[in-house]
């Protein structure tokens, strides 16, 4: 009797902290880069990427969702390694007019996911946003989460006129 009682609540608290000790990623940028370090010239902003508390070998994913001329388009971006650990450089793919939402992503192989959106207004940047929802855990005051469809396309809404 006595080791199975305290097999249950041990491992309730193991399950519960699992997700914490595994850890959320979580992403930042950079802006602007800095243009003394080789390995982020020409580079419009950096991408920082983590797991739990340290740097991620995560690769960074992303797309531009913008109007041009009233016209919405969307593009695949491309991000470079840099010689730090776990950051990337985002040089500029989507030209140099209109209004875009750059959507940054650090994905992890299990499904959590955490963006963050760079707002454009042609070469300047005019806004960042992270997606973050209220933690389960009490170490931490938010969670990363990923956009919706309409927050991107809030994003856009009343740009580009």
């Amino acid at each position: 009797m006595g080791l199975s009682r305290f097999a249950a609540p041990l491992a309730m608290f193991v399950l519960a902290a699992a997700p914490l000790h595994a850890g959320p990623p979580w992403i930042a940028v950079e802006l602007p880069p800095n243009p003394f370090d080789q390995a982020s010239r020409g580079a419009f902003l950096l991408v920082r990427v983590f797991h739990h508390g340290g740097e991620s070998g995560d690769p960074v994913t992303g797309r531009a969702v913008g109007l041009v001329d009233g016209r919405k388009q969307s593009i695949a971006l491309r991000f470079d390694r840099t010689s730090r650990p776990g950051v990337y450089a985002l040089k500029p793919q989507w030209g140099e007019r209109g209004e875009w939402s750059l959507i940054l992503t650090n994905a992890q192989d299990h499904g959590d996911a955490a963006e963050v959106m760079v707002k454009v207004s042609g070469t300047r940047v005019i806004g960042v946003e992270a997606a973050t929802k209220p933690s389960r855990h009490r170490e931490l005051a938010v969670e990363p989460r990923r956009f919706t469809e309409a927050e991107v396309e809030a994003s856009l809404a009343g740009r580009g006129r």
